[in-house]
C-alpha cells in the first residue's frame, strides 16, 4: 500500500460528524503521491521544484501515472503547482479504485461524505495497516492528516519531520488546503451578498 491509499482509507474511517471535502482530499492525495515518489528515489526536490528521477516502475498504477505526468523541462514544476494539477479529481479516482478492489463500500449520492457504516472502509488487512500506521504516529501520514485538516493536531508521537525531504511537500499541502478553504469562504460571502441584493428586488 502507498501513503496515498493509506491516507484515503484513514479519511474514510473518520467519525460520521467529520467529512472531507473532495478538493481537500485530492490535494492531500497528490501530496502523498509526491512523498511516495521522493521515498522511492523517482523524484527529488530542488528548493520547491520537483525534479524527476530516472524512469522507474513503482508497482502502483497511480504512482506510475504520477511519475509519468511530472514536468521534465527546466525550470520544472513547483510543488504547489503539482498539487493543483495532479490533484484534479484525484479523490474520486482513488475512491473508485478502492471500491472496485472491495476495500470500501461507497453510499449512493453526490459528494464525498465520510459518514455512516455504509461508507466506511471494509474490514481488510489494508485498512488495518493504514490505521496502525496512523495510531503509531508515523510522521509522514500524521503530517498529511494534519495538513489536510482531516483530524486535529495530534499529541507529540513519532519522529519529527524537521529536516526531512518531505517537509516542503507537507507544507505545500497545508498552504493549498488553506487557499482552497479561503476561496470557498470568499465565494460563499459573494453568493450570500448576491442573494441579499436579489431579495431586495423581489
Amino acid at each position: 500500500m502507498t501513503t496515498a491509499r493509506d491516507l484515503a482509507l484513514v479519511a474514510l474511517g473518520m467519525p460520521r460528524d467529520q467529512r472531507v471535502e473532495r478538493g481537500v482530499l485530492s490535494l492531500a492525495l497528490a501530496g502523498a503521491e509526491a512523498i511516495d515518489l521522493l521515498e522511492r528515489g523517482a523524484l527529488t526536490l530542488d528548493g520547491d521544484r520537483m525534479v524527476p528521477g530516472p524512469q522507474t516502475a513503482t508497482g502502483d498504477r497511480f504512482l506510475d501515472q504520477a511519475f509519468a505526468s511530472l514536468v521534465r523541462q527546466e525550470p520544472y514544476e513547483t510543488v504547489e503547482d503539482w498539487l493543483w494539477r495532479r490533484g484534479l479529481e484525484l479523490a474520486a479516482a482513488y475512491l473508485d479504485d478502492l471500491e472496485r478492489a472491495g476495500l470500501i463500500a461507497r453510499p449512493r449520492g453526490r459528494g464525498l461524505r465520510l459518514r455512516s457504516a455504509s461508507s466506511a472502509p471494509a474490514d481488510s488487512p489494508e485498512h488495518s495497516r493504514a490505521e496502525e500506521r496512523r495510531a503509531s504516529g508515523e510522521p509522514v501520514l500524521t503530517a498529511l492528516i494534519v495538513a489536510a485538516k482531516i483530524a486535529d493536531e495530534p499529541s507529540e508521537t513519532g519522529d519529527s519531520l524537521d529536516g526531512d525531504a518531505v517537509t516542503p511537500v507537507v507544507a505545500a499541502v497545508g498552504d493549498a488546503v488553506t487557499q482552497l478553504e479561503a476561496e470557498r469562504l470568499r465565494r460563499g460571502i459573494e453568493d450570500a451578498a448576491f442573494d441579499n441584493v436579489w431579495r431586495g428586488f423581489v
